[in-house]
């Protein structure tokens, strides 16, 4: 005669679902927690070394800092060079996005490996590129002596090197974008009688405003803290060719640890201002996609 289930086998059935989500919970918990503890040791403590550090003496020195005309220079170069460099790698995303996603060409993967390149090499070799280039040792470097053009050790150099470090944060966000969107749209506007620029403006550009914008902080992000090739092709001239960055180096070379945490402190204060750009702009993604 078969017996039904005995009633300790019921009992243990009937708690299994309640420590199963004991043990879920215990896991997280401890992931959740393994997770701060990283962030608390390499992420919150060095932010509060910094500002620590830079208002150690007071808040009347630490605005004072900000009064050198070094470091009004290296602000106004870092934010030069970034007024420069992020319009134009815009600019270079979309039209590398749009062929790479909407065409099919020779040499298109060749293209994304270029693309890809700057972040494979080191921003110190891709310095090194430009002053074999343009150096006065360089392949142009006689020539450009001659004319009386400055690229090593001055503005230009500066900006090429940021450019080149930074210019495949707004292709590789727009490229996969594009390519998952499809050419149906663009191909029914074009039917209708729509011209190139139209159906890009009216049709392509609402579809991917936000992988644009998030690429450009991003490379907004990266081309304000370079510090690897610019300090190659920079020369270090104090209040000419010195970055944010760089001034912040420099200062601290010189013991004048307030002076470089101030200006360090501006640089956290713009990662974390981008950073909560950047959540806005993922979560305002998110909520239109729903």
């Amino acid at each position: 005669m078969a017996h039904g289930p005995s009633k300790a086998l019921l009992a243990e059935l009937a708690s299994r679902p309640g420590r199963d989500t004991f043990v879920s919970t215990l896991i997280k918990a401890v992931f959740i927690g393994l997770s701060l503890l990283f962030l608390a040791a390499l992420l919150f403590a060095p932010l509060i070394t910094v500002f620590a550090t830079a208002l150690s003496k007071g808040f009347a020195l630490y605005f004072d800092s900000f009064k050198d005309p070094d470091t009004l220079a290296a602000i106004r170069l870092t934010l030069i060079t970034a007024a420069i460099v992020v319009p134009v790698n815009t600019v270079f995303g979309i039209a590398a996005a749009w062929s790479i996603a909407k065409f099919e060409f020779k040499g298109k993967s060749i293209l994304i490996t270029l693309i890809d390149l700057p972040i494979a090499v080191s921003p110190v070799i891709s310095g090194l590129i430009y002053v074999l280039l343009f150096g006065m040792q360089g392949w142009f470097g006689l020539w450009l002596q001659e004319n009386d053009i400055s690229i090593i050790f001055a503005l230009p150099g500066i900006v090429l090197a940021t450019m080149f470090v930074t210019f495949p944060y707004v292709a590789r966000e727009l490229i996969p974008l594009m390519q998952q969107l499809g050419n149906d749209e663009e191909e029914a506007a074009i039917t209708l009688g729509a011209g190139g620029l139209m159906t890009f403006f009216h049709v392509t550009l609402p579809k991917i405003r936000w992988g644009l914008v998030y690429g450009v902080i991003l490379c907004n992000a990266r081309a304000m803290g370079e510090f690897g090739a610019v300090s190659v092709v920079s020369g270090h001239i104090r209040g000419l060719t010195t970055t944010m960055p760089l001034h912040v180096e420099i200062l601290y070379n010189e013991y004048n640890f307030v002076g470089a945490f101030a200006v360090a402190s501006l640089l956290t204060l713009l990662a974390v201002v981008t950073l909560i750009i950047k959540s806005l702009v993922e979560w305002r993604s998110g909520s239109s996609k729903s």
